[in-house]
Formats: structure tokens, C-alpha cells, sequence
């Protein structure tokens, strides 16, 4: 399997706000270096730089430039730090949140490139984030229950605004020049590999899980031009490629991008991936039943499995969507460091950052310290995790956040507590809604940048009353692509062998405290009565508020200002390694 030299494959992980590199060691996963290179454009929510356009409520754009830029600066930064010679590194390997899309020429140029095009927003990427296209997203739900789409129910019965489709529909419908203009529809996981080898393949994963890419097949025609009749094609002219597994060879590295990394050409670029499913082999969750949550400004669940079902409110089972061989899943919550970081921001007064000042802490750690002073339930509170919408189980990003108890006695930690409960909350209706489907959860590992704050880890463990496993590296997501591209390199059989010799992970590290799991079990109780009220039909005040929102900034003729309410979280205030 092994030369008699050590040999090394680069990870590179293209997050929210930056890219990463890392430097792995082949033979036992080893870390030798790494280095981070942020987005100048970083998320591009309110105004067009090219043209200081506002952009209306819900966009999150980005700079396709920045990323290329990662490969310029990260990758020969992780590699000098290292001291690896570049002719040992056999391979490289990526992933991308998701999903993330951009349109493009026939050749792979970003229509956000080209000169007559560049004052069009929906030229850019549009990134995960993006959830403007709720209402097409939910013509195409309303359509595929009519019609009885048999790829509906693998998506737990609805499509996101975040996928491909809704976002390209939208592009049809508000700006049809530029859809027209579009000859490729794809995915930043795999336009990355393209920039890499020079070769466009698009990956089995977001194929599977943003595509509606079932069975070997796509939405069908006729029911595209029931969407809208200019859509009908959208398939074959736009979105059609062929599809690579994860751990294959896309192709070598071209001439360019080895200037651009230092590293050697020809050697293997791994097919793409995504940042949470690829983060399964570097946490050792390859297995049946292992439950992944990569927690970072968003969590996305991610789960092997041999058995096959229809679980309400998935993200998508993808069969060879993490691993090959077995039956892939995906839940997730669309905001969870988002909201503490929204909150910090916010809703704490000077005192509270006075304070962690003068102990020489971070605002987030002080709020912990004081919230982790508290029983469970002593602050009063139950809160609803949906301030970036629901991704799981609901499906609708028209939800928002929701905080009861409130009384002139409530203090920040208070809320801050409730808050991180909340998240803990939602990924238990997760996992419930996993195990109520017949699709048996035997572990729960946690992967991310969240995993520094031991209290959060602490109430994940009593909510959900299981032990928590954790990664055992600050570079999941990188770690995981490097494993990929040593397997596309050949120097394992496959990804699971791959995974227990170069992936890390701690055992049961989080036990839950039986009194204090009794104790949320009646918060809990409170969330799910809430949630079903809020988000199952029993009150629609959240998706009532959020016309009238629209409808008054229409009136005031400012379509960007409601984007003041919003938080793009820096890296200053959170870890940035962000599922998708």
C-alpha cells in the first residue's frame, strides 16, 4: 500500500467566510501544517461590488475570484509551513459548502466575469445561504406532491430554497437574459475541480442531495415545463454532466493550477465534495447508524446507513451520497453559531462585554460561563432555533426565531442559554424523526468549530441522552477531502479503510447527567409543542410577519435595508468552519 517514503495529499476546505489547506500525512493521517485564506468579498449580502446595487432581502452572493485565490495563497502557505517536499504530495482533494452554484459558459468562465454581465446580480454565486428563492421552492413542492413525484419523499417531502433548482428558477423567472445566457449550471464543489484538472464531473453528493438526482435520473421534462415552460430544458442544456463517485480521480493537476499551488502537475484531483459529508471519514463515521453533526455558524447531520426509507423533513438519502456502498442521509439546522453570534452582537449591553474585558475573555465565553451557572430550566425560557429559517424537519425558510418566557427578570445568559439550548432541541427532533423512520441512530460524533465550547457540548449530550464522540482535529472538513484524494490516489482500497487508519476521533467524550436530562425533557416537551404550533400550521403568524416585512420595505423603496437586521457572522466571533 505504502512506498518506502512517506507520501502526502493537501485538503483544501472552501468554508463561508475563507478557505483552508491541509497538509496530511498518508500513512496515519498526521496534520503536518495548515493555513487559511479569507474572503476579500467575504459573503456578499447587501450591495453588488461592482456596481454598489442594493440587494433585496435574502441574497448571499459570492466572488468567485476569492476562492482561486485560496488555491493561490492557502496551498503553498500550508505546504512551505510544513516542510514537505512537493514532490511527495501524491494528490489533492476539496469541498464546498453546498449548496453553493454559479452559472458559466460552456468553458467554465463565471457569467460574474464577463463585462457586459457583471452589474447583474443574478450573474454571481449564489451561495448556500441564498434563500430568495423560497417561493419557487415552493412551487416546486406544490407541483411534485400534485403530480406524485417519486424523487419527493427521498427529500423528507420537500425541496429547499437553497438547491439547484429553485435558485436556477429564479434566475429564469427574474433575470431570463442571464438564465438564457447560462450553458452550465454548477456547483462551486465541482467548478473548483474544474479550475483544478481542467475536467468538469459533477460529484455523486451534490448531484444527489442539491440536484434531485435519483436513480439515475433528474426531474423530468414535462414536469419542468409544468414549472414554467422556459425551464422545460433545463436538464439537458444546462445541468446534465457526467457524475464522478467520491474517492475517484476527476483528473490530474493542469499546468495553471500547479503554479497557483506549488504543487506538482499531473498529479490526482479528487472528485468534489461537500464539507459536511466529507467530513464523515476524518470523524471516523463511516459506519452504519453514526450520526455526524458538523457544527459551525450552520449544522448539517450526516449519517451512513444501510436501510433505505422516507424520513419526513430530510435534507435526502443519496445512495453512495458519503460513503460507497451504503445509503447516505442528511438533516440539518440552518442557523445555530449564526444565532449565538446574532445574539452577542445584538442583544448583550456594554456591561456584559465590559466584563469579559477585564477577565481577558471573549464575549461568547463570558455568557457561558454565566449561563452554565444555572439548573436546567432556571432561567424560565424555551426558544425556537429558526432565526435562519428551518432546514430540518420543517423545510421552510420562511420560519424565524422564537423566544417565550421573556419577563423583566430576564438576563442575557438567560436568553444565551435558552438559545443554545435551542439548537440542542432541534437536533434531537432530528434524530427522533431518524429513529421514528425506522433508520436506527447507534452514535452521535460531533465535528466543527463549536465543538471548543464544552458547555454546548455538555447540553447536546443531556438533551439528546446519548454520549457524544468528537473529532479529534480543529480541521475536519480538510482532513476529510485529504482522505478522499489519498484514496483517489490509490494509497487505500476505499473510504472506509482510509478512514480508520488517517481519521481521528475521541470516544463518548460528553456522558449525559441523568437529572439534567430528566429536567430538558420537559423543556423539551415545551419546544416540540411550540414548534408543531409555529411551523406545522397550527399558527402561520411567523410566514404573516415576514409579508409584512417585505411589503414594508417595498413601500420604503429600499430593497437592501432589511438586510440591517441581518448577521453575517466573522470569524472573529466564531470558529469559521461552516457546514451547509
Amino acid at each position: 500500500m505504502f512506498e518506502d517514503r512517506d507520501t502526502y495529499v493537501i485538503g483544501v476546505d472552501f468554508g463561508t467566510l475563507s478557505g483552508r489547506a491541509v497538509v496530511v500525512r498518508v500513512r496515519d493521517g498526521a496534520e503536518l501544517a495548515g493555513a487559511v485564506s479569507p474572503y476579500a468579498h467575504a459573503v456578499v449580502e447587501r450591495t453588488l461590488p461592482a456596481t454598489g446595487e442594493q440587494l433585496p432581502p435574502d441574497w448571499a452572493l459570492q466572488m468567485p475570484g476569492d476562492w482561486v485565490e485560496v488555491l493561490r495563497t492557502a496551498v503553498p502557505a500550508a505546504l512551505a509551513a510544513s516542510g514537505v517536499a512537493p514532490e511527495d504530495v501524491i494528490a489533492i482533494g476539496t469541498d464546498f459548502t453546498a449548496c453553493t452554484v454559479l452559472p458559466t459558459t460552456t468553458d467554465g468562465t463565471p457569467l460574474s466575469d464577463l463585462p457586459e454581465l457583471r452589474d447583474r446580480p443574478h450573474a454571481y454565486p449564489k451561495l448556500w445561504k441564498h434563500h430568495a428563492a423560497q417561493p419557487h421552492a415552493d412551487r416546486i413542492n406544490a407541483l411534485a406532491e400534485e403530480s406524485g413525484e417519486s424523487w419527493l419523499a427521498r427529500y423528507g417531502g420537500r425541496i429547499s430554497s437553497e438547491w439547484e433548482f429553485a435558485k436556477a428558477l429564479q434566475v429564469l423567472e427574474e433575470d431570463p437574459e442571464v438564465y438564457a445566457a447560462t450553458e452550465r449550471w454548477v456547483e462551486a464543489a465541482d467548478w473548483i475541480i474544474w479550475q483544478l484538472c481542467g475536467v468538469y464531473v459533477r460529484n455523486a453528493c451534490t448531484a444527489g442531495y442539491k440536484g434531485i438526482y435519483q436513480d439515475g435520473h433528474y426531474p423530468s421534462r414535462e414536469y419542468l415545463a409544468a414549472l414554467n415552460p422556459g425551464f422545460a430544458d433545463f436538464v439537458a442544456d444546462k445541468l446534465e454532466h457526467p457524475i464522478g463517485q467520491l474517492g475517484d480521480r476527476a483528473g490530474g493537476l493542469t499546468a495553471q493550477a500547479a503554479a497557483w499551488t506549488g504543487l506538482p502537475e499531473g498529479i490526482t484531483v479528487a472528485v468534489g465534495n461537500v464539507d459536511a459529508h466529507v467530513t464523515a471519514p476524518a470523524a471516523q463515521a463511516t459506519e452504519p447508524g453514526q450520526l455526524l453533526a458538523v457544527m459551525g455558524t450552520s449544522t448539517c447531520h450526516v449519517m451512513p446507513s444501510d436501510a433505505l426509507a422516507d424520513v419526513p423533513g430530510m435534507c435526502g438519502v443519496v445512495e453512495g451520497g458519503i460513503v460507497p456502498g451504503l445509503y447516505g442521509y442528511e438533516a440539518g439546522q440552518s442557523a445555530v453559531g449564526d444565532i449565538f453570534g446574532w445574539f452577542v452582537e445584538f442583544g448583550v449591553p456594554a456591561a456584559y462585554r465590559d466584563a469579559a474585558a477585564a477577565q481577558g475573555i471573549g464575549l461568547h465565553e463570558h455568557l457561558t460561563e454565566l449561563a452554565a451557572a444555572q439548573e436546567v430550566g432556571e432561567h424560565g425560557l424555551v426558544a425556537l432555533d429558526w432565526q435562519g429559517g428551518n432546514r430540518s424537519v420543517l423545510v421552510d425558510a420562511e420560519l424565524s426565531g422564537v423566544i417565550v418566557g421573556q419577563t423583566l427578570a430576564t438576563r442575557p445568559e438567560d436568553t444565551y442559554r435558552a438559545l443554545l439550548e435551542s439548537t440542542a432541541f432541534g437536533t434531537r427532533t432530528i434524530i427522533e424523526a431518524f429513529e421514528g423512520s425506522g433508520v436506527p441512530v447507534t452514535e452521535f460524533v460531533v465535528a466543527g468549530g463549536l465543538l471548543k465550547n464544552a458547555f454546548l457540548m455538555q447540553v447536546y449530550a443531556d438533551v439528546c441522552r446519548r454520549p457524544l464522540s468528537v473529532i479529534d482535529s480543529q480541521q475536519g472538513p480538510a482532513l476529510g477531502s485529504a482522505i478522499y484524494a489519498a484514496v483517489a490516489a490509490g494509497a487505500y482500497p476505499d473510504v472506509t479503510t482510509a478512514a480508520r487508519a488517517m481519521g481521528k476521533v475521541r470516544r463518548g467524550v460528553y456522558v449525559p447527567d441523568e437529572q439534567r436530562a430528566d429536567a430538558y425533557d420537559a423543556l423539551y416537551a415545551e419546544y416540540r409543542q411550540l414548534h408543531d404550533h409555529f411551523g406545522r400550521g397550527g399558527n402561520d403568524v411567523l410566514h404573516r410577519l415576514r409579508a409584512i416585512r417585505r411589503a414594508a420595505v417595498a413601500r420604503a423603496g429600499h430593497p437592501g435595508a432589511a438586510d440591517a437586521y441581518d448577521v453575517e457572522t466573522t470569524s472573529s466571533a466564531l470558529p469559521e468552519e461552516q457546514p451547509a
